[in-house]
């Protein structure tokens, strides 16, 4: 097991955060799964064409196939002298002169190299009579056999995510089962005695339990289906039976609340007692410097995150998901990037800024970056108006309309 821990009293950076926690961080291990249970899985092996695609010239359009050479040569006028469908053995045509009537799937009937489609000719029983905008290019509307891909060449590569795509082009190439990154297994849990769960009676000095099922329902929409969630007390034996529970059956352990410095945060201290590492603590960022990392006994990845609503969000988005997507086989996505669509006048940051955004094009059509600050570290209401947030680094002076900033998507 890799461990070792940074920073310490000092927050450390952002960079320095995700450094720290992908240097303990482990592919979780392959499986074989039936290929119709697969979307949104992280692709584990290369997947090969198992015969030329398309496996045979191909009809892209319904219309007449006919040999391009007789309209080179003025024919203008064709005898269907039969018909080919798809899911049928191919047919050859029997008087260069002539027409086989075909249907888009369908195998190009030997001696013809060309689809005319139905919008360029009109029929009269048998006959085939082009209009005079029709043409005749060889294999126009033709697919050739292997145009798409041949054996022997990898059509996906394992590491990839699965899309309805991917899913298509597995199952064109007669695979039932394909082997997968294991989905993780991960809680979400939430501490403290003030919580209480939606629809149980509440008192004045109470409050709901809104954390966990934001977790939760963000994890599963991005495709992972193996979330649970727990509450627990702030009560340290408590704390110590289930914490020690969840470690035996997940792979990741998701806290929010208690890991800060007040003297019912106890979450550290018991994560210890249960035998997580400890990694990293606080990191210099707004919202969510008290956040808390470590490594579990066998290897899990043991996230603390802040209590407040707005940084859990902004904190699960920004290193857990990095974190599942690393333990998918996915390795690091590539960063996308968006400008501010108007000044953000914040000056003097000295820990890098999280600001929620709503997304809208320019007179361009380009996206651009709308602050859209909440009012406090609880106003959950706020991010529902926002589609992600901008990484603002440190700076003394305001940010101006254009600077363009890492953006994270909810």
């Amino acid at each position: 097991m890799r461990v070792s821990t940074v920073g310490g009293r000092t927050p450390i950076t952002v960079q320095q955060a995700d450094e720290a926690i992908l240097a303990q961080l482990s592919v979780l291990p392959a499986e074989m799964k039936p290929l119709d249970r697969c979307v949104g899985h992280t692709l584990r092996q290369d997947v090969f064409a198992e015969r030329d695609n398309p496996p045979f010239d191909r009809v892209c359009m319904d219309g007449i196939a006919i040999a391009s050479a007789a309209f080179q040569s003025g024919v203008r006028r064709f005898l269907i002298e039969s018909m080919q469908r798809a899911g049928v053995p191919g047919l050859r045509l029997s008087n260069p002169a002539n027409a086989v009537e075909v249907m888009t799937g369908a195998m190009v009937p030997a001696g013809t190299d060309c689809i005319i489609p139905l919008e360029e000719y009109e029929q009269e029983g048998d006959i085939a009579a082009l209009k005079p905008q029709a043409f005749a290019d060889v294999s126009r509307n033709v697919q050739r056999r292997g145009e798409d891909s041949q054996p022997g060449v990898p059509m996906l590569r394992s590491g990839i995510r699965l899309g309805a795509a991917e899913i298509a082009v597995a199952a064109s190439a007669g695979l039932a089962h394909i082997s997968v990154t294991r989905q993780p297994r991960i809680i979400a849990i939430s501490t403290g005695d003030e919580l209480i769960e939606p629809g149980k009676p509440i008192l004045e000095y109470q409050v709901r339990r809104s954390n966990a099922y934001a977790i939760v329902a963000l994890l599963r929409d991005r495709g992972y289906g193996q979330v649970s969630d727990d509450h627990i007390r702030d009560n340290e034996a408590a704390l110590t039976e289930r914490l020690t529970r969840h470690l035996s059956e997940q792979d990741v352990l998701i806290l929010s609340g208690g890991v800060s410095k007040g003297k019912f945060d106890l979450v550290p201290k018991v994560l210890e007692k249960v035998g997580v590492k400890q990694i990293l603590y606080r990191v210099a960022q707004r919202p969510g410097m008290p956040m808390y990392f470590g490594v579990g006994p066998a290897g899990q990845a043991v996230f603390g995150l802040p209590g407040n609503p707005v940084a859990t969000s902004i904190c699960l988005v920004r290193y857990v998901l990095a974190a599942l997507i690393y333990m998918s086989g996915r390795g690091q996505l590539a960063p996308s990037y968006m400008p501010l669509a108007r000044a953000v006048p914040r000056g003097r940051i000295v820990a890098t800024y999280f600001l929620p955004v709503a997304v809208q094009m320019d007179e361009r059509g380009a996206p651009t970056a709308v602050p859209a600050p909440p009012n406090g570290p609880g106003d959950f209401l706020a991010l529902t108006q926002t589609h992600g947030f901008l990484e603002l680094p440190p700076q003394a002076a305001p940010f101006a309309a254009g600077h363009v900033a890492r953006f994270h998507s909810w």
